[in-house]
């Protein structure tokens, strides 16, 4: 905790004086902007001084041209006036020479001062000229240099607002690094604190069960020396008669391991079987294709002899399916009874007899090959460096078959190997493995190389380039198969090892196979005689599993009435639903035969008002003699009036007549009033059901985004189920791996106190001893 705080301040300090750093960068950068505004500003300056001078010589040269053309003018009126007195001169000769003169006199004066103004003119064009040029330049330099001036200050603005935005991110970064470290370290505080206090309590419990360990131990060794008269234990030899112990859980262990290396041996199998043929097709199409020419005896022998390599491959997966199957619970593994493992050596002894058989006709075909035209310099390497890898490939098995050979001997000849060397054998199978894997892995490297070049020559066909992938592909998987092998040997060593010591407790003798047979007897005859015991029991229930059954009862009987009070309110709910639906539909019915009712008393009016009035329009002409006629008729007479809601029969007379008008303009506004009304109810209840369609919509939106959030939901929990479990796997693995490592831990404790007792008893059969030699020799 210390050292990642040390890390973590330093990490700190290192981010603080960056930041310093570019704090002090960032100052220059603000400094040489503003200084470049300021160039930028003075050099405006010049360009709007140059701009005014420019827009003067542009006023001089204006004017300029205006006083030419004055000058012009007066130049073509003097030549006019000349040329009148020229033609006045023939008519006074006197007045001629006289005013030849004059005019010579002029004319020289006129002439001098238009040469001089044109010269001046001329000048004046051509420092105009050059003050423009000089002015264009200038300003295509100025607004070049401002355009170079801007894109570098904005550059350098935008450098800055970066820094800014990196220099705040990195502060509040730094600031929640702060807030987490230190919430990290309170936590990481309690935590020791906690520690502490556990470790405190363990202490005490250590120091308590050492003392009741004590006691124990000094009861039992009084019980012992007081009752005990003979300890077989402490005599190897007769320790070595007594029956050991099963240990089912060194079995379980040791099936673990038969299990791995027999899919071990199931993937190197595959991968042999997938390289010789491969090989074989390789042999039939280069670097002659028998498809379309006949390729030489030695490949044709040499194919041959690879078509059989399923015969000699397969026996090694089956020799160590019958190793593993014959590893069971009810048995005590190790090299004296492990008699299948001949089997395993024997078949691994035939496919060594292939591959000696094999090996050279491979060599010649590879000598072949490079004596071939097609064969490069650089494939010519290649071949070379594959005869080598082949030679060490069989030199490989021979190894193993060697080692292997000699862990098959306890089983069937005890005598043929002591128990001393075992350990150095299994050491030389470790180093043999890990060579067995360099070797393929330089037989991938180079034969990759190879076929990169095969690929590049010229009559390189498609069959071969997949050949030759193929041929790689089996020949990576045979390296990751040799690979996995060697490092599953290496890392379980020490449990081939530690198996081999497996005997009665407290003894440095070996088992043998028939003290295992009888203590496998004894075990079977101890499980006959538990099951003996067990007596069948009546016809009952056991506790547990009414326990069980009982709590299934109640959860039963809850679940029940809590779904009965359910239903009985599911019902109820439906039964006020349902009287709700009637009344609804009641009302819904009486509101349609009122809107129908409307509905017709509206028709009616309009049809009565529009009779009405096609009646008035017939009937305009012949008022007058109406009411004349209604005049003459008795006073009571019944009249006839049609009006807006109909025909009406009145009787009058002539002194009280209703005020028919009036009546109407009544039942007008009444109804009038009622379609206002209706129309308001109407506009209401579209506003009513436009705010419904809205709501439904709107709920209709929720309820997609409900639907979409449960899935997200859903794969959510989907994944953290996943990870649950995950996280249990892990669990139960890392659990499975210390109860192992507590074993093993446990075992080699006990193998440990158990040498200092035999190591303790040696010295003091020794120091036993010593004293009486030296007796001996005092007597004599």
């Amino acid at each position: 905790m210390a050292a990642s705080a040390a890390e973590l301040q330093a990490k700190y300090q290192k981010l603080a004086q960056e930041y310093s750093k570019l704090r002090a960068q960032n100052q220059v950068l603000k400094k040489g902007v503003v200084d470049e505004q300021a160039n930028s500003a003075s050099l405006k300056e010049q360009l709007k001084m140059k701009d005014q001078s420019l827009r003067k010589l542009q006023q001089e040269m204006d004017s300029l041209t205006f006083r030419n053309q004055q000058l012009a003018k007066r130049v073509e009126l003097l030549q006019d006036e000349l040329a009148l007195s020229e033609t006045r001169g023939k008519k006074n000769k006197k007045s001629a020479e006289f005013s030849s003169q004059l005019s010579q006199e002029q004319k020289s004066v006129f002439n001098e001062d238009l040469q001089k103004k044109i010269e001046e003119n001329e000048r004046l064009h051509i420092l105009f000229f050059e003050a423009d040029e000089q002015h264009k330049r200038l300003e295509a330099e100025l607004k070049t240099r401002l355009e170079v001036l801007e894109t570098d200050a904005a550059q350098h603005q935008a450098v800055v607002d970066s820094l800014t935005r990196k220099y705040t991110d990195t502060i509040e970064k730094l600031q929640n690094d702060k807030a987490k470290l230190e919430i990290k370290s309170q936590t990481l505080e309690r935590e020791a604190k906690d520690c502490r206090l556990r470790t405190e309590e363990c202490q005490q419990q250590l120091k308590n069960l050492q003392a009741a360990l004590g006691s124990r131990l000094e009861e039992s060794l009084c019980i012992i020396s007081e009752k005990v008269p003979f300890n077989d234990t402490r005599s190897n030899q007769y320790n070595a008669l007594n029956v050991p112990l099963h240990n089912r859980r060194h079995q379980l262990k040791l099936r673990d391991l038969a299990s791995q290396a027999l899919a071990f041996v199931q993937e190197l199998v595959t991968a042999l079987l997938n390289f010789h043929t491969y090989t074989e097709q390789k042999v039939q199409i280069f670097p002659i294709d028998s498809a379309t020419d006949i390729i030489s005896p030695l490949n044709q022998k040499f194919s041959q002899y690879l078509h059989e390599n399923a015969s000699y491959v397969r026996p090694l997966e089956e020799g160590m399916l019958q190793l593993f199957e014959s590893i069971t619970e009810d048995t005590v593994t190790v090299l004296e009874t492990a008699v299948k493992l001949k089997a395993f050596s024997e078949h691994l002894a035939s496919y060594l007899s292939f591959l000696r058989k094999i090996l050279p006709y491979q060599l010649k075909s590879l000598e072949e090959e490079c004596e071939s035209y097609l064969c490069t310099a650089a494939l010519r390497a290649r071949n070379m460096e594959l005869h080598r890898d082949m030679r060490r490939f069989t030199a490989v098995f021979e190894k193993l078959h060697t080692y292997l050979s000699l862990l098959a001997l306890p089983s069937t000849k005890p005598e043929g190997l002591l128990r001393t060397n075992y350990n150095f054998v299994f050491a030389n199978i470790a180093t043999s493995l890990h060579g067995f894997h360099d070797t393929v892995k330089d037989i991938s490297k180079h034969y990759s190389q190879k076929a990169t070049l095969e690929q590049d020559l010229p009559t390189a066909t498609q069959k071969l380039v997949t050949t030759n992938d193929c041929i790689l592909s089996s020949v990576v998987a045979l390296t990751n198969g040799v690979g996995k092998i060697a490092s599953f040997f290496s890392n379980n060593m020490d449990q081939f090892t530690t198996s081999l010591s497996y005997g009665p407790k407290g003894g440095t003798e070996f088992i043998n196979p028939l003290s295992a047979e009888c203590m496998l007897q004894y075990k079977k005859k101890a499980v006959a005689y538990m099951k003996f015991l067990k007596k069948p029991c009546a016809d009952s229930v056991p506790y547990e599993e009414a326990l069980a059954n009982r709590r299934v009862l109640l959860s039963s009987t809850e679940t029940r009435e809590g779904l009965a009070q359910q239903v009985q309110q599911s019902l109820e709910k439906i039964a006020k639903l349902e009287q709700e639906k009637e009344h609804w539909m009641l009302e819904a019915q009486l509101a349609k035969i009122k809107l129908e009712k409307e509905n017709q008393k509206l028709k009616n009016s309009f049809s009565g008002y529009l009779t009405e009035t096609i009646q008035e329009r017939s009937v305009l002409p012949n008022v007058a003699e109406q009411k004349k006629e209604m005049t003459e008729k008795s006073p009571r007479e019944p009249i006839k009036s049609t009006s807006l809601i109909g025909m009406l029969t009145v009787t009058t007379d002539n002194e009280k007549a209703p005020d028919v008008e009036s009546r109407e303009e009544l039942i007008k506004n009444h109804y009038m009033a009622r379609i206002a009304e209706l129309t308001s109810h109407l506009q209401l209840a579209d506003s009513k059901s436009v705010h419904f369609h809205a709501e439904c919509r709107a709920l209709a939106k929720r309820l997609s985004i409900a639907e979409k959030s449960k899935e997200s939901l859903t794969e959510e929990l989907k994944l953290a189920s996943q990870n649950i479990s995950r996280l249990q796997d892990e669990l139960m693995t890392t659990k499975r791996s210390y109860e192992d490592q507590l074993s093993m831990m446990s075992d080699h404790l006990c193998s440990m106190n158990e040498t200092l007792t035999k190591q303790r008893e040696e010295i003091d059969t020794l120091k036993m001893t010593s004293k009486g030699n030296s007796k001996k020799t005092k007597n004599r």
